[in-house]
């Protein structure tokens, strides 16, 4: 029980993250032949149910113009990258409820639910515009040695403390 309790119950120093993150980001690409993405997966999401509306985003030019970005056989819905979402969506669940975390909150203001929205929303298309969210820009380029991801990560902490002040000057 005192393992256990270690394991799933206190939280883990940071560097034990870093390296089972490490290793699994290795692991990945030699299973998948890819680095880590995480806003892909969306973005075939998004576009898999446009696709069943109606439209056919497969012809649109960002699909075109990078073969859909899918391997032979996959879908929008059934590749490599939501089969990745997943298990990090369930992956986190399972850690909040062993560590009995998990809790439901209510929403202190409708302002505060819009602002995250919207919060979401740009940032979702920033990751569009940039190919790739603070995962794929940022933890799976530094490690290749991409100067990329540097530059990437130097920004994204300008980026945090501009939103911090913003934070505390119209929310808090």
């Amino acid at each position: 029980m005192k393992i256990y309790h270690k394991i799933f119950k206190k939280p883990w120093p940071y560097w034990v993250g870093g390296i089972i993150l490490a290793l699994l980001n290795i692991l990945m690409l030699s299973i998948t032949g890819s680095a880590w993405k995480v806003t892909t997966g969306f973005l075939f999401w998004g576009a898999g149910i446009l696709e069943k509306v109606g439209f056919a985003p497969n012809k649109w030019y960002y699909f075109a113009a990078y073969n859909n970005g899918l391997k032979d056989g996959q879908s929008f819905f059934m590749n490599t990258y939501t089969v990745i979402n997943f298990a990090v969506i369930i992956g986190a669940l399972l850690a909040v409820l062993w560590a009995s975390e998990f809790k439901w909150k209510k929403i202190k203001s409708f302002r505060q639910l819009g602002f995250a929205l919207l919060g979401g929303i740009l940032m979702g298309y920033g990751t569009r515009l940039s190919f790739g969210c603070n995962i794929g820009a940022y933890f799976s380029a530094i490690p290749s040695f991409s100067l990329h991801g540097w530059v990437f990560g130097i920004f994204m902490f300008v980026g945090a403390a501009i939103g911090c002040k913003i934070l505390y000057k119209y929310l808090l």
